[in-house]
């Protein structure tokens, strides 16, 4: 687990930008007061998602609308129709802490 920040860092509602190994990681604290690690980029035009909207458990792409379930990366919402990884996450001591992403 690599840590990311701390969970101050991510108020409700909103979105954190971090990297792994390469990997861009959208870290978002939901409206259910968890916390969601998906891959930052949108998988229907390579958009990044933390520049999205989060609604309830889904983030929402800002160029065409597609929305993506944070807990298990798949489309809800068109045009997007692959799903988008997600990786686990752990609150240690008020620290955020991301899987680490295989390549």
């Amino acid at each position: 687990m690599t840590r990311i920040c701390s969970v101050d860092d991510v108020p409700k509602g909103a979105v954190v930008r971090a990297e792994i190994d390469g990997t861009a990681i959208a870290v978002v604290h939901a409206e259910d007061d968890n916390f969601y690690a998906i891959r930052d980029e949108c998988s229907h035009a390579a958009i990044a998602l933390s520049e999205g909207e989060v609604d309830g458990c889904t983030i929402e792409c800002w160029l065409h609308g597609s929305r993506f379930d944070l807990r298990t990366g798949e489309p809800s919402g068109l045009p997007a129709t692959e799903p988008v990884p997600v990786y686990p996450v752990e609150v240690r001591d008020g620290e955020i802490h991301i899987g680490v992403v295989g390549k």
